[in-house]
């Protein structure tokens, strides 16, 4: 019976220090103030009054960059957002290293994210979005990498404009259209007169030719009823017609 209240404490110590970690979490295990290990996932046990844990959690998690309000190399002054995802890769060092991680990535990356803005023009934050983000994700990786924390993405969401550079950018945008257009026209104009010269040429070394493509003109002009057609009777046909009328006053004289 004596045993009894000493079995008892033993059991309350053993219980006391029991500890389960799930899957996505890792315990950081500190013994007298100093870090002793990592533990977990599953059911582990510490030293009750001696050792302390700080739990992590070790998933993925998405942080959204609120609006930064920066200007941009070719002094625009826009508002972007972002969204990163980041992970804990060394428990260890993301609780040591740095009192609050997901402060300080956030800090960190909001200020990196205000920099590589301003080291590019408009044009390109808004063309090569996919090479900022990347460039982006570099430089808050090898920053965190330390504390322990792997950057895996950084997305640029929405970049906004001014509504007056809106304009002047649709502005452009129309007249690099019409410029296109208008390209577009002269070299279908140069190919035509190009064709019609070639067409000419030939026509030239064949007066049958000529009168077939007359003739055929005057017929697509003939479609429509209501049209008045003047036809231009070739020098030739008059004046056989002329000597044939000469011909026949003669005779009958």
């Amino acid at each position: 019976m004596e045993l009894l209240p000493f079995l008892l404490i033993i059991l309350v110590i053993i219980i006391s220090g029991i500890r389960i970690a799930q899957e996505y979490q890792r315990s950081v295990v500190f013994r007298l103030g100093r870090f002793q290990s990592v533990k977990g996932p599953g059911i582990f046990w510490i030293i009750p009054l001696i050792e302390r844990q700080q739990m992590v959690d070790i998933r993925t998690k998405t942080v959204d960059l609120e609006q930064q309000e920066t200007i941009t190399k070719d002094s625009v002054t826009i508002k972007v957002n972002a969204v990163l995802w980041f992970r804990i890769v060394n428990p260890e060092g993301a609780i040591i290293k740095v009192a609050d991680y997901n402060k300080a990535v956030y800090q960190f990356s909001v200020s990196a994210l205000r920099n590589i803005i301003g080291q590019h023009t408009l044009d390109e934050v808004l063309r090569e979005r996919e090479q900022i983000n990347t460039t982006l994700q570099k430089i808050v990786d090898a920053t965190t990498e330390p504390w322990g924390v792997k950057i895996e993405m950084v997305e640029m969401k929405d970049v906004e404009i001014p509504e007056g550079m809106q304009r002047a950018m649709a502005r452009e945008a129309e007249a690099i259209r019409e410029k296109r257009a208008r390209i577009v026209k002269a070299e279908a104009e140069l190919d035509a007169s190009i064709k019609l010269t070639q067409g000419a040429k030939e026509m030239e070394g064949s007066p049958i030719a000529l009168e077939l493509r007359r003739m055929q003109m005057l017929s697509e002009i003939g479609i429509d009823n209501n049209t008045t057609t003047i036809v231009l009777v070739p020098s030739d046909f008059t004046n056989a017609a002329k000597s044939i009328a000469d011909a026949a006053s003669r005779k009958n004289n």
